[in-house]
């Protein structure tokens, strides 16, 4: 419902005012770290896993999600990695799940401003030069919201508030 087709008329001392409310709620993306795109093959939590498929799934449906050109980069290498019980994947289905990230997601791409945003960061929070670059793509690209478990939960950081999508009591 727009505003402008809902107004309700009141008459003041001679003088017409127009009060709305406003009904709409707009979404705003949010940026999505490696440990979400991660968790998705992670056979050890199976609780982490449906609820980061669960999160993907409905952000690819409403176009709410963004995904970082560092978080791909860093999936790639996390689920092709060598483990006692191998990798999460091999590389062959690693590069195809990426793909996917790439057709069903908008990935941002760094540029000089989300580098020095990347220094301020370290700088002012004290971030590892990696999550110093990722709080970055959010500050640059006016994503107020970053899903990590990274980070301290509901803290803003400039314009970002960090949200740990998996912290449910006894889960995280």
């Amino acid at each position: 419902m727009r505003i402008a087709e809902n107004p309700r008329l009141v008459i003041v001392a001679g003088r017409a005012r127009i009060y709305t409310t406003m009904s709409e709620v707009f979404r705003v993306a949010s940026l999505v770290d490696t440990n979400i795109l991660v968790y998705c093959y992670d056979q050890s939590d199976s609780r982490k896993r449906a609820m980061a498929r669960d999160l993907l799934r409905q952000g690819a449906a409403t176009n709410v999600l963004r995904i970082p050109h560092q978080a791909m980069v860093e999936f790639v290498n996390a689920v092709t990695k060598q483990r006692t019980a191998g990798p999460f994947l091999s590389h062959e289905e690693a590069w195809r799940q990426a793909e996917d990230f790439l057709n069903e997601f908008e990935i941002l791409y760094p540029n000089e401003k989300v580098f020095r945003t990347a220094m301020l960061g370290m700088a002012a929070y004290k971030f590892s030069w990696y999550d110093a670059h990722l709080w970055a793509y959010a500050e640059h690209y006016g994503l107020t919201e970053l899903l990590s478990e990274d980070f301290e939960h509901g803290r803003r950081y400039g314009m970002v508030r960090v949200r740990n999508p998996f912290l449910v009591p006894g889960l995280a």
